[in-house]
């Protein structure tokens, strides 16, 4: 079964609408830049609510002490967004990350990625860290499928492209944000309910 991701979850109502889906994971960005950017407390609210849910922080470029405060409100995995090294995933510990990758017309990941909880691929921007509401090429992706990585894809998924996303990248997980949204952090529940039906009806 592949694993649905609903990211940049800000209200309470959204993340309960989440929930209510079965998905298996939620993503928080913590990254300031973000307009789907949740501070430490409100992080702590939404994470005291997510018991049956594994739950991301998306963090750019961070240092070691501010990975361990988030972990230490209990999340339970690190999504490391920016150009973090691979001893630095290894210090938060392998089983805790997933690392992004942002791409471009290709890309080159060493093997040893393939240590993490999962590698997520999203479209680059020369502006943001993800949320770019644009695909990537999907050949990309498979090979690195076929190649034995854990894949989580992401870049410009939609309740309309995912079920073909699925069917041709056999991904580990999909991940969404800006396709199920209203405006950035807000989240439109029957775009979420539509996208959880394309996923698992593509596996039938």
């Amino acid at each position: 079964m592949v694993k649905i991701k609903f990211c940049g979850l800000k209200r309470i109502q959204d993340l309960e609408k989440a929930i209510s889906l079965k998905i298996d994971y939620v993503g928080f960005v913590l990254y300031p830049k973000s307009p789907r950017y949740v501070s430490s407390e409100e992080l702590k609210a939404l994470v005291s609510l997510s018991n049956s849910v594994k739950k991301v922080a998306v963090m750019v470029n961070p240092d070691y002490q501010d990975v361990k405060k988030v972990l230490d409100i209990g999340v339970d995995l690190i999504q490391l967004h920016g150009e973090e090294s691979f001893d630095f995933a290894k210090k938060v510990g392998f089983e805790r990350v997933i690392k992004a990758f942002r791409v471009k017309e290709k890309i080159y990941i060493s093997q040893e990625w393939r240590q993490v909880h999962a590698v997520l691929l999203d479209t680059y921007s020369q502006y943001l860290y993800g949320g770019t509401g644009k695909t990537f090429n999907w050949s990309i992706a498979e090979e690195l499928v076929k190649n034995g990585f854990r894949i989580i894809l992401s870049g410009g998924l939609t309740p309309e492209n995912v079920q073909m996303a699925v069917r041709k990248v056999n991904p580990y997980g999909v991940d969404v944000s800006s396709g199920i949204e209203v405006q950035p952090g807000t989240k439109d529940h029957q775009k979420m309910e539509a996208f959880v039906r394309a996923v698992r009806s593509s596996l039938s």
